[in-house]
């Protein structure tokens, strides 16, 4: 996984099959000729976003100016999501929407050009750092690493975007979205420190984080891990037999004592993992489920972006002989 050269001629190849006026436009955050009408009163606004992580965001900004709904639910893996007949509404019905970008959500890409080209305000929550090289990721094939929300200090920087935005769709409340980020990004900071203090426990050589496929390169780099997945960045890819005995290999080698399986994400790779390592003479255990591509349950702690990442973290440090508190950074923790 490395840092992105710009914009991979893979992708530059989907924005020609997908219309790349439109696609361009769609992701430096505009639609065509934008609606910057603001709502008739506060909380008649209808915004939508395509995966929890970003509604997460909306709604914390938001307040109570805006409703916010999401797309792409728990346990729903969104790279392979194709969108609904209630989607398409969804997204029809609202006056502002947010999406990731990065191509995360690949089959929804031509819903998301049309709507823009309808005028109405469609923001990409990674717009700030789509052309910084150094911070976006790609593979070796150059595909674009969406999976930001991983490093705290990466979604702070998507605050700021959804801060913008809705400031200037409902200008008469721009203080009042201004307070509400700032108060979040204090506690996103909070998380970050968090992060690195409970990670950076874990002993040096046992840092290696081992899961289904590559969505936490960006957690790796941020915070001090070495990350190996057994499918790519999208979890179309598939792994291959080699891929797994590899991995086997390495993870008897190294002595890793366990491995990690995701809530959006099949564990059949995984359980080969562990097999393999048995028959071995290498004891690998299932260090928790972590959540990579959905949050948890709606309602509650897991099923916010901080509860999120707490989860991660707290799980990670704990299975790899780190030290960090049973219930994480907020003692909230259910598991």
């Amino acid at each position: 996984m490395k840092s992105s050269p710009g914009f991979p001629r893979v992708f530059l190849s989907s924005l020609k099959a997908l219309g790349s006026a439109a696609l361009l436009c769609l992701l430096s955050g505009c639609g065509g000729k934008k609606d910057t009408k603001a709502p008739d009163a506060p909380g008649t606004y209808k915004i939508t976003a395509t995966v929890g992580m970003i509604a997460d965001i909306v709604r914390n900004v938001a307040g109570d100016h805006g409703n916010v709904t999401g797309i792409i639910g728990e346990g729903i893996d969104p790279h392979l999501y194709k969108p609904t007949a209630p989607d398409v509404k969804a997204l029809q019905a609202a006056d502002v929407i947010f999406y990731n970008g990065l191509m995360l959500e690949g089959k929804m890409s031509d819903i998301l050009v049309r709507t823009a080209r309808s005028g109405k305000p469609v923001f990409a929550v990674t717009e700030e750092i789509q052309n910084d090289s150094d911070y976006v990721m790609s593979d070796e094939a150059q595909h674009f690493d969406p999976h930001v929300w991983m490093d705290v200090s990466g979604w702070i920087r998507a605050v700021a975007v959804v801060e913008k935005a809705l400031s200037e769709y409902d200008p008469d409340h721009s203080e009042d979205y201004k307070t509400n980020a700032t108060s979040y990004r204090e506690e996103l900071a909070k998380l970050d420190a968090y992060a690195k203090t409970a990670i950076g426990s874990i002993p040096e050589a046992q840092r290696v984080l081992v899961t289904a496929h590559d969505a936490f390169n960006y957690m790796a780099r941020a915070y001090g891990l070495e990350v190996r997945g057994i499918q790519g960045v999208s979890t179309e890819s598939e792994a291959g037999v080699k891929d797994i005995e590899d991995l086997v290999t390495f993870l008897v080698e190294s002595k890793i004592p366990a491995v990690f399986v995701e809530t959006s994400v099949s564990d059949k790779n995984i359980r080969a993992l562990i097999e393999g390592c048995n028959a071995k003479g290498h004891k690998v255990v299932i260090g928790g489920e972590l959540f990579s591509d959905a949050m948890g349950t709606t309602g509650t702690y897991e099923g916010t972006y901080i509860g999120m990442i707490d989860h991660n973290v707290t799980t990670i440090t704990r299975a790899l002989g780190g030290t960090a508190p049973a219930k994480g950074l907020n003692e909230t923790l259910s598991h």
